[in-house]
């Protein structure tokens, strides 16, 4: 019986290790949310039905999808097939991430897609995708305020004065460089040339900066106009009209009635405006291309009846000409104005180097518009970040030395753990610790992999440089660049050295009114005659308990020049509004305001706990000796409460130090990366700064190095004052 029993088993097993194998014919990833994602998910089901292959959908996080394509696909574990934008391409390919889709796309197909979409997924003649779903910016018109379609957003800002008071003739996201591309092409310019070289610094920019200048100078467009700001205003009718995206409908109710339609001329001697085109495509990794089942789905997803499917039920537009001759998509007119806008935009550059130019014309934009530059300086400011971003990693270094002090350090190790194997009483101790051990292993072994083995990573990953596929070994030179500031000026705008005092001033402002307004709050908590002391508690607990970003996003609003909440108290107060974020002091003040309002909270539990442990006799002791209520605080409240104090200091200096969200989400380093401490430094250089991941890790090696320094001699101080005591 043990033995059949053994064998059915066996059989079972067998068994469902061949189901497992073949749970999924083709694997296919995708960021779809909302309509987008019903209509994939019926597609799939409609073509497991007709072809008996099974589709196995998998919606990864948009925020997190190029970091699991590049985690999964080189080890053979990510998708066949993966929906992404076009963009990427240049990317994907460098790290090896795509194959070309074959006979997924044949020559054939070429007429079934619009000419523009087949362009953009094409390098050097190859396809790498089926293209599905074109995106681009178009006009979105509020009928009640303009009855008719606007020769040119130039003549659109004129009759600015006929609106009602308070509304803007335009509203855009203004300091956005993917939103101004549309006025950058109607002058002329471009962001990179064919070959990956800046081409934004250029005297066409230049001039549709100024035009854009001129826009906001005379309030036809908003000041500091964000994507929420934006649609707020087109949805209360307080914007005639407005330049966004198809996301954009999804958010306005129907009350609200409007259309939709290409971008105009700019006018004042600007051509027709031409925004960007990102195209979706079904793109094929290495292992999916070699598959027939994966490039068939591929095929069949970019076809007439999918895509009627995916603009009938998932509102997309669908790069497939043919669909667009069914009545039903035919007969939407949103969809027909983007489709309309698609044919007169330009694809996005898939340049590994367009990373790097958003940055740079961002920051020209914004400056441009807070009159803190002229446009041809703004540009030429900007063709030097993008410069250093983009300029050669360090030559390659010789491994002999690293490779040479590692084993002077292992013979060293080695030497010093045979001289204690070697000490009399050793074996004995060690058997005697055995029970201990057992009890520790599990901690231990969870601390190496979640923080030693990490650390380590990203320590090894500060020596070398280059593309994340291609890394070369520098050894110590992305220190030595740190530490010289590239070669620049010490002390020079963005320099480490100027990070580090922007850091260092931060984190001592932001301790001592963490400590003083918690230790104020605390001792006012404390008194025993505070009626509704809970309730107060509960309500000073609650910035705490709110998730910072959620925080940042609510003091930045309220931090907006035009419709804060702090300008509205200054002007009811007779006071000028004030651009926050124009200037170092007013950036940096709503940041310390920002974290404050988070971290007082935690300060002013710990002096609750602390002062729960002074007993009332020392009190009434020193009350009757004479001792003021101020002197009773200083002499005997203060020092017993400081031993609890200190190490919360301590932990709440290392919060604030590395505090990205409040400084990344609220100022965002305006102006112009004065505000940036060191961590939002490092994620620039990681992110966005043409992906210069080993320049980060030795940024976040010196944060570590700096951390552990600083904590090491306010421990140190602290032992030697309880020694003292």
């Amino acid at each position: 019986m043990s033995a059949r029993a053994v064998l059915t088993a066996c059989a079972l097993a067998s068994v469902l290790a061949t189901v497992t194998s073949a749970h999924a014919d083709v694997a296919v990833w995708h960021a779809y949310r909302g309509a987008e994602e019903r209509a994939l998910v019926e597609l799939a089901g409609r073509y497991e039905a007709e072809r008996g292959v099974h589709v196995d959908l998998l919606a990864i996080p948009f925020e997190a999808y190029t970091s699991k394509l590049a985690a999964a696909v080189p080890h053979a574990h990510g998708p066949d097939v993966f929906i992404e934008a076009h963009e990427r391409l240049g990317v994907y390919l460098a790290s090896g991430l795509v194959a070309p889709v074959g006979d997924a796309f044949p020559d054939v197909d070429v007429t079934r897609y619009d000419a523009t979409a087949v362009r953009a997924v094409t390098i050097d003649g190859v396809r790498f995708a089926v293209p599905l779903a074109n995106k681009c910016l178009a006009l979105y018109v509020n009928d009640a305020l303009v009855p008719e379609s606007p020769s040119s957003i130039d003549a659109l800002a004129k009759r600015a004065p006929t609106f009602p008071p308070g509304t803007y003739a335009l509203a855009y996201e203004a300091q956005s460089a993917y939103f101004h591309a549309p006025f950058l092409h109607a002058f002329g310019g471009a962001m990179l040339t064919d070959d990956g070289r800046f081409a934004f610094a250029s005297a066409e920019s230049a001039r549709s900066l100024a035009f854009v200048r001129d826009l906001a100078r005379s309030s036809a467009v908003p000041e500091e106009p964000s994507g929420d700001l934006v649609t707020k205003l087109f949805a209360s009718g307080h914007a005639a009209a407005v330049i966004s995206g198809p996301w954009l409908s999804s958010e306005l109710g129907e009350a609200l009635k409007y259309r939709i339609e290409p971008l105009p001329d700019a006018g004042a001697g600007g051509g027709r405006m031409r925004p960007f085109l990102t195209v979706e495509g079904a793109f094929t990794t290495p292992t999916g291309a070699t598959r027939d089942e994966a490039r068939a789905f591929a095929r069949w997803l970019g076809g007439d009846a999918s895509a009627v499917v995916r603009a009938t039920v998932g509102q997309q537009v669908v790069a497939n000409v043919a669909a667009w001759s069914d009545p039903r998509v035919a007969a939407n007119a949103h969809l027909r104005a983007f489709h309309e806008a698609a044919a007169n935009a330009l694809p996005m550059p898939t340049s590994t180097r367009m990373r790097a130019a958003w940055e740079p014309a961002n920051k020209a934009i914004q400056k441009v518009l807070r009159g803190d530059a002229e446009p041809a300086d703004a540009v030429l400011e900007a063709q030097h970040r993008f410069d250093d971003a983009t300029r050669p990693p360090p030559a390659p270094a010789s491994p002999t030395p690293a490779l040479l002090i590692l084993g002077a350090l292992l013979t060293a190790l080695a030497f010093f753990g045979v001289k204690r194997a070697r000490a009399p009483g050793f074996g004995a101790e060690l058997r005697a610790s055995v029970p201990a051990y057992k009890y520790v292993v599990h901690a231990a072994v969870a601390v190496v992999a979640l923080v030693i083995l990490p650390l380590t990573a990203g320590a090894l990953t500060s020596f070398f440089a280059g593309p994340r596929d291609a890394p070369r070994y520098v050894g110590v030179e992305n220190y030595v660049a740190i530490l010289t500031a590239r070669g620049g000026d010490l002390l020079g705008h963005g320099s480490f050295y100027v990070t580090l005092l922007v850091t260092v001033l931060w984190t001592v402002t932001n301790v001592t009114l963490h400590v003083a307004l918690g230790l104020t709050l605390g001792i006012a908590l404390s008194r025993p005659l505070l009626r509704l002391k809970t309730v107060y508690r509960v309500l000073l607990i609650i910035p705490w308990a709110v998730p910072s970003y959620v925080t940042a996003l609510a003091w930045k609003g309220m931090f907006h020049r035009q419709f804060g909440a702090i300008n509205a108290v200054l002007k009811a107060l007779g006071a000028e509004p004030v651009s926050w974020f124009s200037h170092f002091s007013t950036a940096f003040a709503a940041n310390v305001a920002t974290n404050v309002w988070l971290g007082f909270p935690f300060m002013m539990v710990v002096t609750l706990g602390a002062l729960t442990s002074i007993s009332k006799e020392v009190l009434e002791a020193a009350e009757v000796d004479g001792a003021t209520r101020f002197q009773r605080f200083r002499l005997v409240t203060l020092p017993l409460v400081m031993p609890a104090l200190l190490p919360s200091v301590v932990l709440g200096a290392v919060w604030t130090f590395n505090m990205f969200n409040v400084v990344y989400l609220v100022s965002g380093g305006e102006p112009d990366g004065a505000t940036d401490i060191l961590v939002s430094e490092a994620y620039r250089w990681a992110f966005t700064r043409d992906a210069q991941y080993g320049y980060a890790a030795a940024y976040a090696v010196l944060i570590f190095g700096l951390l552990a320094l600083g904590t090491r001699l306010t421990g140190r101080l602290t032992r030697k004052d309880a020694a003292l005591a």
